[in-house]
């Protein structure tokens, strides 16, 4: 055969070399944003004053012997679960950020049940509404007093009485499921970390203005900077009815534009801004004291870095309103107990609540609010 006839086939192989490549790196880049801290510092603390230096920026919480043994037993098949929660602090910098006051106190405005599968290929995300009124277990507060337990809370305010310890206790007893590990960053870090990145984009379908968050937003495609990306997903009053779940679907648009923002701005091969990100990151994150490194944070980047947006699920646990309190709502029977035993038994979310779950207020598809639903654009 002649060379003009093999050239062909040589530019389709080539071809095909560099579409499997593309693949394999875009896999990489589209990993879920829960895991941006562990691949941001495998890179960044490659050199040995980066790690030490980052390493001294995390601070951590020892779950573990502040709750004891009285606890869901771990799973023993490889799944994990991670609570990942926004703390609504006003201390320090994040007093003049996104509206509102709390006075001395913290809640947790955002709350997410992170259960990884037992191949660690795909992933379910539940936002938990703060608003939801569970059955709050006794804790202890800061001073070292005992709060007592409580028949009917609302749920975010577990963090406020008790603190991380109390906010994983509480969940554990809602879910059924060990929490492996914990991970909370507060307002400045999370608007930082927006900033470092070089901003997020979402598309809207309607001007939000939100005096409250300090959000206002014209509709169509819009450019978020730190302080923006902060008010966009702590808005509430500014779309839909005004309530939390049309905030967290806010909340899961948001977790999209990150990822894709990520994969978009070369993260990986500009070590400056591979150290910055890193860096507004460990400043920025409370942990359990197993994932308290560099070399923790990045085992668990590098467990979960083939996970992309075609495998993270996300959805919002079914609720219904809360009996004679229409600004409450509690988790609807039998919805809610069959997706937590679907996690607990390492399955997927059960398609007819993956299905129901509410639209996002702002979205301009207008379809219900999967893990597809949510509007990005790079």
């Amino acid at each position: 055969m002649s060379d003009e006839q093999q050239q062909p086939s040589t530019r389709r192989e080539r071809r095909a070399a560099h579409r499997r490549v593309r693949s394999r790196k875009a896999k990489v880049l589209r990993a879920v944003a829960f895991t941006a801290a562990g691949l941001v510092l495998a890179g960044a603390g490659t050199a040995g004053y980066a790690y030490w230096k980052l390493n001294g920026n995390i601070k951590s919480v020892d779950i573990d012997s502040q709750l004891g043994t009285a606890r869901p037993s771990a799973p023993s098949d490889g799944s994990f679960n991670v609570l990942v929660l926004g703390s609504d602090s006003r201390s320090g910098a994040n007093g003049s950020l996104a509206g509102g006051d709390t006075g001395d106190t913290a809640r947790s405005d955002t709350a997410m049940v992170v259960h990884v599968a037992q191949d660690h290929k795909t992933a379910t995300v539940v936002s938990i509404p703060r608003d939801t009124l569970v059955a709050r277990p006794s804790c202890t507060a800061k001073d070292g007093s005992t709060v007592p337990a409580a028949k009917s809370a609302m749920y975010n305010s577990a963090f406020e009485v008790g603190g991380a310890a109390c906010a994983v206790k509480t969940t554990e007893q809602l879910t059924g499921m060990r929490m492996n590990h914990y991970i909370e960053i507060d307002f400045a870090g999370f608007a930082g970390f927006i900033n470092a990145i070089g901003g997020a984009t979402v598309t809207t379908s309607v001007n939000i203005h939100d005096k409250d968050s300090g959000l206002d937003l014209k509709a169509g495609t819009n450019h978020l900077n730190g302080d923006q990306a902060l008010a966009f997903v702590r808005t509430r009053h500014g779309v839909g009815d005004g309530s939390d779940l049309g905030r967290i679907e806010l909340q899961k648009q948001m977790v999209k534009s990150i990822i894709k923002q990520i994969g978009s701005i070369g993260l990986f091969s500009n070590p400056a801004k591979l150290y910055s990100v890193g860096d507004t990151l460990t400043k920025s994150i409370t942990t359990d004291s197993a994932l308290a490194s560099v070399s923790a944070l990045t085992g668990l980047g590098e467990e979960l870095k083939g996970i992309g947006t075609d495998q993270l699920t996300m959805v919002t646990l079914p609720v219904a309103p809360a009996p004679g309190d229409p600004n409450r709502v509690v988790s609807k029977a039998p919805e809610a107990g069959q997706l937590w035993d679907a996690l607990r038994a390492d399955q997927p979310a059960p398609s007819a609540i993956v299905s129901s779950q509410p639209s996002n207020p702002a979205d301009p598809k207008g379809s219900a609010g999967s893990a597809a639903s949510a509007t990005a654009t790079p």
